[in-house]
């Protein structure tokens, strides 16, 4: 029986696409059968088996590597900040930066951008969103943030699940201005963040590893960024200073080797969603989206500064 293809929809070619899934052989066999997951649950999910494979990744001579990973995805090396030759590790590589024009940040000041490149879903009502990997499953906020007073503050609010590939930029990065809280650690498992894993359980995004920071946005109110880790994820790295301001599109930190996921989370009322990306969504369809590409404006925006429709490529 041939597997079912991971679809999504790419926003710049307008049309559906086939992901090619780093390491879907491995995938497959760890997620979607009982001794895969046995193996999971034994080994893969724990901190020991992702700090030998960063490990690996961090070693001289993993620069071997990534000139057939390049050719193997289509990476466009022009984006790169430095020259691919200047790369001394495969982890070095995978959290490269990119030259700031490769990714412009969508103008305005009542306009949200996403904050990583990758694919997207995305939710007007976090309450009502459910079965966006598999039919009837979903997870609370309280279990997602570790807090119940701040997650009581996004109750009934919109969410954003930006989903990594490997293949991916590594970098994220603030989707709003405003005064961000300290990064609060939640500690847990590494499970595998692909969709062939979340299909089989979608709790793996509240049982994983991640950070929690809570931006207080003047045109926003409160936002929250959660930065889940994933199977050989080595670290997630942050970069930004707590109690500082931020601008949007500025860096907030960096995942090392391996696939992850950011959710970001408004308060009830308090954006409208691009409307194809929520159309996608509804649909459980993901959404190739880069970073700093408009995702919404400001509610109050919407009628005060004339901002209506989709408007991304503006």
């Amino acid at each position: 029986m041939q597997p079912e293809p991971i679809y999504y929809y790419d926003r710049y070619a307008r049309e559906m696409r086939t992901e090619k899934v780093f390491g879907e052989r491995w995938l497959r066999l760890a997620y979607d059968n009982p001794v895969g997951r046995f193996a999971v649950w034994l080994l893969i999910r724990r901190r020991l088996f992702s700090l030998y494979y960063g490990r690996r990744m961090n070693r001289p001579g993993s620069d071997l590597l990534i000139f057939k990973f390049v050719e193997e995805y289509g990476i466009d090396v022009t984006e790169f900040a430095k020259s691919p030759f200047d790369f001394k590790t495969f982890n070095e590589f995978f959290h490269r930066a990119l030259k700031p024009e490769c990714r412009p940040i969508a103008q305005g000041v009542g306009v949200a951008v996403f904050p990583a490149d990758g694919r997207h879903l995305a939710f007007p009502d976090v309450s009502r969103a459910q079965g966006f990997y598999v039919k009837g499953a979903k997870f609370t906020l309280e279990d997602l943030i570790g807090d119940p007073k701040v997650a009581a503050r996004f109750a009934r609010g919109s969410m954003l699940i930006s989903r990594l590939c490997p293949s991916d930029y590594h970098r994220f990065h603030f989707p709003v201005s405003g005064i961000p809280s300290e990064a609060r650690l939640v500690r847990g498992s590494l499970y595998s963040v692909s969709p062939i894993a979340l299909r089989r359980n979608i709790q793996y995004l509240v049982r994983n590893k991640r950070f929690v920071t809570v931006i207080e946005a003047p045109e926003f109110g409160p936002v929250a960024m959660v930065e889940v880790g994933a199977t050989n994820v080595g670290s997630i790295v942050q970069s930004f200073h707590p109690g500082q301001a931020v601008v949007k599109g500025a860096e907030k930190g960096m995942f090392a080797f391996g696939g992850s996921c950011v959710i970001t989370l408004f308060a009830e009322g308090r954006i409208s969603l691009d409307a194809e990306l929520v159309a996608q969504s509804a649909s459980c369809v993901e959404t190739y989206a880069r970073m700093g590409d408009r995702l919404g404006i400001a509610a109050s925006s919407s009628t005060h500064h004339g901002l209506t429709g989709p408007g991304w490529m503006q």
